[in-house]
């Protein structure tokens, strides 16, 4: 079980980043520096990804974060999906949903895109939210943080301090702020209504944004549509309706969007002279390329997918409405809505029955997902909020059935061994909890959302190992934007006389690796969640 990748040599070099990320202010059209400029001294790849990851870290530590397996798998395998097909496919990218119902995203240092769940909601399909990742992708992609940094050098000193300062700092007051309202305090931090592209800086985003969408195989006007539709709410309202903040961080004019839609037309337009169909001859495949086990006819790999299939995407769009949201307030709006036309669909029972299960109405929710899963037995994410139902209306031996089923047929898949282990966890005996910690502990590995190593911790405390549950307890603290209390859970761990060799290296690697950390933080009177005057630890 690893720590979070080391940062803490390089943490002042990311704060100061941090700082000129934020400091950047809102520019007029003017002539961008060239690439090779001197922004890639100021902050190098590792800096920026290090930033990116505290970041995110503080976000967590304000709960400001969507943190689910089923919703991360899904936006980063999309995210990925338009990664492959951009100009760095190499890069360090990660996307998070932030917890805010404002229509917004907004990209950070270190290939950070974030999406917030209120645009996720809105949106009408899916090429219309990668359409909006594939310009955040665009800003990473040429430079445009780079650029932002090399224009507000002056202002780094004092933005850093406030980024793990102020904000923190914030969020301990009593003043009834939201985290977000906190976080956009003090020049807005992290969401990107701080981060004023240049319009040119926004145009070539939706350029090479429009192109990575169409590499990728969706709509490329997808992007355009998204924006022109936000342009024509704020006009039917206007006067009455706030500025959708999307609008506000990427302003939106007639020219920006009659060129999109113009690139987009092109790329349809180029789209259409390619074959269509297989270019695939079985008779000549055989001749040139090794046989390939079990496959009889490679054509069929590229058949089209069978229509009338319940889409991910939809799915998803209501699992974020509802995590992100107040699930008793979301049953009734479901429950109230299903007379209106075109609202009763399978993904909106799925929202519905999800909204049931959280504000503790499992049976209920039961009985909405039964016909959804006779029309698709084999839906995986039906499968899990079926047993996630069972497990709430206290049906736990049906419930921990399922989640077995559902392990055996996708092992290692996180989303169904996380629910699977809590189970085990709640309610079972130590061999129970000893099964959820084997399932777990394969996962630590790659993980980095502190429910994870929580999870690992309950399930190895009560199979008796005290230790490894310690340590993972440590983990999710500084995760979760802790790092003092990180640091005092392992040093009593260290404390202990019944630790083995093995044990005992991997704590001390870990103090190891926190002290520079917590030793800058405290230098600094940084003032953090489990530090709030910045100088008491």
């Amino acid at each position: 079980m690893a720590m979070a990748p080391r940062l803490a040599p390089r943490l002042l070099t990311a704060l100061l980043a941090a700082g000129l990320a934020f400091g950047a202010g809102a520019q007029e059209d003017i002539r961008l520096p060239d690439l090779g400029s001197s922004a890639d001294a100021l902050i190098s790849p590792q800096d920026a990804q290090d930033y990116g990851a505290a970041m995110l870290r503080q976000m967590r530590s304000l709960d400001m974060v969507v943190d689910d397996p089923l919703l991360d798998d899904y936006l980063n395998d999309l995210g990925y999906r338009l990664v492959a097909s951009s100009d760095k496919p190499k890069d360090h990218f990660a996307f998070v949903i932030v917890k805010d119902p404002e229509i917004n995203a907004f990209a950070a240092p270190g290939g950070y895109i974030a999406v917030n769940s209120g645009l996720i909601a809105i949106t009408h399909d899916e090429s219309e939210l990668a359409g909006v990742i594939a310009h955040e992708i665009g800003h990473i992609t040429q430079n445009h943080l780079q650029r932002a940094f090399e224009d507000s050098k002056k202002d780094a000193p004092l933005m850093a301090l406030v980024l793990l300062g102020a904000v923190a700092a914030g969020a301990g007051s009593h003043s009834g702020d939201s985290p977000m309202a906190v976080l956009a305090a003090g020049q807005g931090l992290i969401a990107q209504r701080s981060i004023n592209f240049t319009r040119k800086d926004e145009v070539e985003a939706d350029r090479v944004g429009i192109q990575t969408l169409a590499n990728a195989g969706f709509d490329p006007r997808a992007m355009a549509e998204f924006f022109q539709r936000m342009q024509d709410t704020l006009r039917a309202g206007a006067g009455g309706t706030d500025v959708p903040e999307l609008l506000q961080t990427h302003p939106v004019t007639l020219s920006r969007i009659s060129d999109a839609k113009s690139r987009a037309g092109a790329l349809l337009a180029a789209q259409k002279l390619r074959p269509s169909g297989t270019t695939l001859v079985r008779s000549e495949w055989e001749k040139t390329t090794a046989p390939i086990a079990y496959v009889k006819d490679p054509t069929a790999l590229l058949a089209a997918p069978a229509k009338g299939g319940l889409g991910t995407y939809a799915l998803m769009r209501e699992r974020t409405r509802v995590l992100a949201g107040d699930a008793s307030k979301l049953a009734q709006y479901y429950s109230a809505s299903f007379g209106t036309p075109g609202f009763d669909s399978p993904a909106n029972r799925y929202g519905y029955a999800l909204a049931l299960t959280r504000s503790g109405s499992g049976a209920k929710a039961i009985a909405q997902l039964q016909p959804l899963l006779a029309a698709h037995p084999d839906n995986l994410i039906l499968g899990l909020a079926m047993a996630d139902a069972q497990l709430q209306a206290g049906q736990r031996a049906e419930a921990l059935a399922r989640y077995a089923r559902l392990n055996v047929r996708s092992p290692r898949n996180r989303a169904v061994a996380l629910a699977y282990a809590k189970a085990l966890t709640a309610g079972g005996d130590s061999a129970q909890a000893t099964l959820a910690a084997s399932l777990l502990r394969p996962l630590l590995d790659n993980a980095d959302e502190p429910d994870v190593y929580r999870s690992y911790a309950r399930a190895s405390d009560k199979a008796g190992d005290s230790v490894r549950a310690g340590e993972a307890y440590s983990d999710a603290s500084y995760l979760s934007g802790r790092p003092f209390d990180a640091m005092e859970q392992l040093k009593r761990l260290l404390k202990r006389d019944d630790l083995d060799y093995y044990a005992r290296a991997r704590i001390q690697a870990r103090i190891a690796d926190l002290t520079p950390l917590v030793l800058e933080l405290r230098k600094r009177k940084v003032q953090t969640v489990d530090n709030p005057d910045g100088q008491s630890q």
